[in-house]
């Protein structure tokens, strides 16, 4: 027996079993893509963390590496010598004129980098037994979420090391 244009015994699809499979699969495929850019979010905020972690790692080492009278300068460009000095004057990313937290920062591959020195005792290292020295790293992923990596340490005055002045 044959049927108009098809011989006996042959199978085939016809355009709804065809039109139900592309569906079956574009959503597969819609799928598969958001995945992959679910897990390039995920990258990139991972490498931009390690990147602000690393940043704010070596703004306090460089801190710690400083002789105290020095403390509150800066080497923007890492060619040791320190073109910078730190503000306490209310602008940019300082929060308030003569709170004695003295801030500086720097923009680098888009990660914010804001370092503040907190001396205990007045405005000046000469004066000071402790400083608290904080650096917080600052980005924004790909989906807009704001990420903040904080470091934070005390450093002593090595000429008050020993004596009843670090209060």
């Amino acid at each position: 027996m044959k049927q108009q244009g098809r011989p006996a015994g042959t199978a085939g699809f016809t355009l709804v079993e065809s039109m139900v499979a592309l569906v079956v699969l574009s959503i597969g495929i819609i799928g598969t893509i958001g995945m992959c850019e679910w897990a390039q979010r995920g990258l990139q905020r991972g490498a931009m963390t390690s990147t602000a972690l690393a940043l704010a790692e070596s703004c306090l080492e460089a801190k710690r590496s400083l002789p105290w009278d020095q403390l509150l300068a800066d080497d923007l460009d890492q060619n040791g010598t320190l073109e910078s000095l730190m503000r306490d004057d209310g602008l940019q990313d300082d929060g308030m004129t003569g709170d004695g937290i003295f801030t500086g920062s720097q923009t680098r591959s888009h990660i914010k980098l804001v370092w503040t020195v907190e001396l205990n005792r007045g405005g000046q290292p000469g004066s000071a037994s402790l400083a608290i020295i904080e650096a917080r790293a600052r980005f924004t992923t790909l989906g807009g979420q704001e990420c903040e990596v904080r470091l934070r340490t005390i450093r002593a005055n090595p000429r008050a090391v020993g004596s009843l002045a670090l209060s």
